[in-house]
């Protein structure tokens, strides 16, 4: 018996040897990859990284079930499970409705309140609204009572903008709401004025209440690039006062910022009333949250761009509010009104565990990766790399991530001829944050799967290395 029992435990051991044996060389890297991995004196244990032809072997892995912050990677998980879980033709609408259809009288004064649905379009545009807008005028509709603006596709998902990283007036930190226009961001245009050497600051749109303080330096140096100015949102009794300050070179000419100044809903509502007076309609009590009354009727409706398109604003441009809004809709369609981040969470994961990806150790918290809990791993997003490439959506998904050397993300990386345009890739950025993940279509037609992701204070000298890793499978 212990004869059986000690040849039991060789067995044993030499299978874990085996294992280990195989598992070292799943993690092998390449010499020159090798060379260009220590070159970032990052720690092994700080890279979950897996590398696959897709339909043949796994090249390399290494801590790929080790659950990491994937940062803006993040949203390709959002833009697939909506992508396969709603379809590429799902559109969102924002509609009006009226009692009766939308009644007046004589003098163009609709008869009760004028509702609107909220329908959560990720990039409903200041166009967009004023389209409406004018559809109603068009109608006869002048004099209103009051708007009931319908929110309840959405739940409480109100965000504070700083609380992520203080810098509340940056439009990446945006809350997402379902009566969002123009991501809730103004525009602080500078026009120059080379005769007097100044600057001519503009808010647009003209928000009434909204108002630029401060000076931006004129220099005559040769233009560096994209002038960096500093900007401060200050309450000033009922006003919004944008305190700026910095230097701008003369040479580079009209420039823009964008900026947080509002809430959501009171950007809206200040919107709402400034194009509606502009199109010569009155207003008399202003806007409200509620309901859509019982009985009311459509009158006018917007329907959005096409998920397919939207996806491609998302991760090409790495779209936060769109991200979470993208989420949001998702649980609200397949969980039911009134969605939150955690029924969003639920949806994704619904959708992706149908695909058989392994989710586990998962965290799923607002859909777009600006987040210190969300937590993917490698092995998990490859598989829903290898889902995608295997469904008939896969063209649209494709085509929703940044080309190397050519636009969103990556248009100034791997530019060289061989890896131009040869990889789509969605890329993640947080402090203590590096990743990147997508499809790289090799010299000899071949196509691979490849997630990297890096948690570590010294992240950011992973970048060599990544675009070393795209550019020797494009070689290959």
């Amino acid at each position: 018996m212990k004869k059986n029992g000690w040849r039991g435990a060789g067995g044993l051991a030499c299978a874990a040897a085996f294992l280990f044996a195989t598992q070292a060389l799943a993690q092998a890297l390449p010499a020159d990859l090798e060379k260009s991995w220590r070159a970032t004196r990052l720690p092994d244990s700080s890279l979950s990284l897996v590398v696959q032809e897709i339909g043949g072997p796994r090249l390399m892995a290494m801590n790929a079930s080790t659950p990491r912050n994937p940062a803006s990677v993040m949203k390709m998980v959002t833009t697939w499970s909506a992508l396969s879980g709603l379809g590429p033709d799902y559109t969102w609408r924002t509609a009006f409705h009226a009692k009766g259809g939308g009644q007046i009288d004589a003098q163009g004064s609709l008869a009760g309140p004028l509702y609107l649905k909220a329908g959560g379009d990720p990039l409903l545009t200041i166009e967009d609204l004023w389209g409406l807008l004018r559809e109603l005028r068009l109608r006869g509709i002048k004099n209103l009572t009051e708007v009931v603006v319908d929110r309840s596709r959405f739940g409480r998902v109100s965000t504070d903008p700083g609380e992520f990283d203080g810098a509340a007036d940056r439009p990446y930190n945006a809350s997402p709401d379902a009566m969002m226009v123009g991501l809730g961001a103004v525009r602080l245009l500078f026009q120059p004025d080379r005769q007097a050497r100044k600057w001519i600051p503009i808010v647009d749109p003209p928000l009434q209440g909204i108002r630029i303080n401060g000076d931006i330096k004129w220099s005559n140096v040769a233009c560096p690039g994209s002038p960096s100015i500093a900007t401060q949102i200050v309450p000033a009794g009922r006003d919004i006062v944008v305190n700026v300050s910095g230097t701008a070179a003369g040479s580079c000419g009209e420039f823009s910022v964008y900026r947080l100044a509002l809430s959501q809903p009171d950007y809206f509502s200040a919107l709402f009333q400034m194009l509606w007076k502009e199109l010569g309609g009155t207003l008399a009590k202003g806007l409200r949250d509620g309901k859509v009354a019982a009985g009311a009727e459509p009158v006018v409706w917007h329907e959005s761009e096409s998920l397919a398109n939207t996806i491609r604003q998302i991760n090409k441009q790495s779209n936060n509010v769109m991200a979470r809004t993208l989420f949001l809709t998702l649980g609200a369609e397949r969980m039911g009104e009134g969605a939150t981040p955690q029924s969003g969470a639920s949806a994704t994961l619904a959708v992706l565990n149908g695909q058989r990806v392994d989710t586990r150790g998962w965290v799923l918290d607002n859909g777009a990766g600006l987040s210190r809990e969300g937590r993917v791993t490698a092995d998990g997003l490859a598989g829903m790399l290898d889902a995608a490439w295997r469904s008939p959506l896969m063209p649209e998904f494709i085509s929703s991530l940044a080309i190397s050397g050519v636009d969103g993300t990556v248009r100034r990386r791997l530019r060289n001829d061989e890896v131009k345009g040869m990889a789509h890739l969605k890329t993640g950025t947080l402090r203590d944050v590096r990743a990147l993940a997508g499809y790289v279509l090799g010299a000899s037609g071949k196509r691979y799967i490849l997630v990297s992701i890096v948690n570590d204070e010294r992240s950011a000298g992973v970048r060599a290395f990544d675009d070393a890793l795209v550019s020797w499978l494009a070689a290959r």
